[in-house]
């Protein structure tokens, strides 16, 4: 059964976010009291390039399964080092299509619109970590194992424990792709 296994979030612009019992969601802004939250990008770097683009990128999440495999090669992780709001477990979000919508407890709902794209901050917080995110497939094409992020379709608290279910878009499926 796919659960929500911790949540994290900040209010300042740092790499890891702090664990937290639960957090509250808001429709079309993200995570209260998260740096990331609001309608318009706010990634730095991002907001560097054009601050009038839409948010894409309200709500982070990873599968626990990549911290565990994280942990067995060495890395000091656990839930919310790598910036994720959402951990999860017992869902394969890397192999979700685009538009596809997780409903999280009793009323979230978040829209997966993409692939995290792993950055230099990885190794700045522990050498090694960038590579140990990323991978090829047979075909040499990057993989990104670094979590989805997603927009808040409709709000409320989010909270360890919480079962998550899956919809998925009409087809054809759009493979995610970086946000």
């Amino acid at each position: 059964m796919a659960q929500v296994v911790a949540v994290s979030c900040s209010e300042q612009h740092v790499f890891s976010k702090q664990p937290a019992r639960q957090i509250e969601l808001i429709k079309g802004e993200g995570v209260v009291g998260d740096a990331h939250r609001g309608v318009t990008v706010q990634h730095r770097s991002r907001v560097a390039k054009d601050p009038s683009q839409p948010n894409l990128r309200q709500v982070h999440l990873i599968q626990q399964e990549l911290i565990d495999e994280l942990q067995g090669r060495g890395f000091a992780v656990e839930a919310g080092t790598l910036g994720e709001n959402i951990t999860t477990q017992g869902l394969d979000l890397l192999a979700l299509p685009t538009g596809s919508v997780l409903a999280i407890g009793e009323t979230v709902r978040i829209e997966v619109t993409g692939l995290r794209n792993p950055c230099a901050q990885l190794d700045r917080y522990q050498q090694g970590l960038t590579a140990a995110v990323l991978d090829r497939d047979e075909h040499g094409q990057l993989i990104r194992r670094a979590g989805v992020m997603g927009i808040v379709l409709h709000g409320g608290p989010v909270q360890a424990g919480d079962s998550i279910a899956i919809s998925l878009p009409a087809l054809p499926y759009s493979p995610l792709v970086p946000v």
